[in-house]
């Protein structure tokens, strides 16, 4: 596919290794034999549900090498059939998606690689950067059909969300960069400067929250309100509808949400705690976090369906050693338990290298990247193995894409957890919205 783009110094395999069953005068004997790849015929002789079936648990890469083929292997992309078969045994692939980060009050604002640049008219395509922890590669994917004026502010789905940098009633775009498409959501009710926004999609529906930063004049904002947008395949629609009171005196510097089993949470800032958010329920609640006044860098994270806080720890007193540190949220959902430690040895590098400027991490199944401020180096955590490693930089972020290179964080990039998916079917919902009658409600 033309949008996926594999450094030269990342060689793809010529070959598979096989093994292979020899008769000699002592009898069959197993031996391992380099063989070219699978024989054509072999290829023609598979029945054609179960060649679409291995089609399907390609990763999104080597489909669209795939699809060059054949006239039919290149049509797949627009079956019905396969992308119903695609939903169902397709594995989910969890990869995350970078975009070079911009110096400004919200985290989700980023430089001039097109993204959010309402002042240069003659920009190049957005483009974004996926990373596949397994195989440790770098990928670059265009985001040609976004325009100038949006920023990337959340991902869930296979769906990156998008939106407007102008003050007042936010206009949000979803856009499928596997695929190319964009759809666009309704415009939001209440203005508002840098929102928090959170983002959950299912095959069958859709939540979006959109909370903070009301604008309660043309020259202040204040975090009062939240507003939420919902659709699904069983015919229900609310479309901003539903707004919520945040608790008082909240902070959203973060401007994320981390969605799990039916609450979006995002941390608190002065002092430090999380805010969680009931979608069902339209309720909002503060728990506090642990160690709350020695932490530095919070962050919230998901992973295999629990709610993880990562943060650097530094206590005044020498009996407790700086450290960076997770901790898991209880079932009880008001109390945590410390999950994992990074080993002391490397957090001494980690924070030499960090220096103070603070760092970000970002989480996606078994796996959490933490990128530091500032510098291209990021770190790869594996849960499950208990395995921390250092990622090569990212081989396209460097320079480019409109950023002045000499610049302390042209290279720097802020990520999100990312699922590479054919087929979103929720968005033929949105784009049944314009022909539905409906009444918004207050909740």
């Amino acid at each position: 596919m033309e949008t996926f783009h594999h450094p030269a110094s990342m060689t793809l395999p010529s070959f598979y290794t096989f093994a292979a069953t020899r008769s000699g005068s002592n009898g069959t004997t197993p031996n391992a034999m380099t063989t070219p790849w699978m024989d054509r015929r072999i290829w023609s002789e598979l029945p054609q549900k179960l060649l679409d079936r291995v089609l399907s648990f390609l990763p999104p890469p080597a489909f669209f090498r795939a699809r060059s083929v054949c006239k039919r292997w290149y049509a797949l992309l627009f079956s019905d059939s396969f992308l119903e078969l695609y939903l169902r045994v397709s594995p989910h692939h969890h990869w995350f998606l970078f975009f070079k980060h911009k110096s400004t009050l919200k985290s989700y604002i980023y430089r001039d690689t097109g993204c959010g640049d309402q002042g240069t008219n003659n920009r190049g395509p957005c483009e974004g950067y996926l990373f596949d922890p397994n195989d440790i590669a770098w990928y670059r994917i265009s985001f040609a059909l976004v325009p100038s004026g949006f920023s990337p502010a959340s991902s869930s789905g296979g769906l990156v969300c998008w939106i407007s940098d102008e003050a007042g009633p936010k206009s949000i775009i979803l856009c499928n960069p596997i695929v190319g498409s964009v759809t666009q959501l309704p415009l939001t009710l209440k203005p508002r400067f840098f929102p928090s926004l959170g983002l959950t999609v299912s095959p069958s529906s859709m939540d979006v929250t959109v909370a903070g930063d009301d604008m309660i004049s043309p020259y202040a904002v204040k975090n009062l309100t939240a507003e939420n947008f919902h659709i699904d395949g069983a015919g229900f629609y609310s479309i901003w509808g539903t707004s919520s009171s945040l608790p008082r005196l909240c902070s959203h510097e973060s401007g994320r949400m981390v969605y799990v089993d039916g609450k979006f949470y995002c941390m608190n800032y002065n002092p430090f705690s999380v805010l969680a958010h009931d979608v069902a329920a339209n309720v909002w609640s503060n728990i506090q976090a642990p160690m709350r006044r020695f932490l530095r860098s919070p962050s919230l994270i998901e992973s295999r369906g629990n709610l993880l806080l990562v943060s650097a720890v530094e206590k005044s007193k020498l009996n407790v050693p700086k450290s960076l540190r997770l901790w898991g949220l209880q079932s009880c959902g008001n109390s945590w338990v410390e999950v994992e430690r990074m080993p002391q040895q490397l957090y001494i590098q980690f924070a030499e290298l960090e220096g103070g400027k603070g760092f970000e991490c970002v989480g996606h199944g078994d796996f959490i990247v933490f990128t530091i401020r500032g510098s291209d180096k990021s770190l790869l955590l594996d849960i499950c193995g208990k395995k921390w490693q250092w990622i090569p930089p990212c081989p396209y972020s460097q320079g480019g894409g409109g950023v002045n290179n000499n610049e302390r964080d042209c290279s720097e990039l802020h990520g999100f957890a990312y699922e590479p998916r054919l087929a979103t079917p929720v968005t033929g919902l949105l784009d049944q919205l314009t022909s539905l009658p409906f009444q918004p409600y207050n909740g």
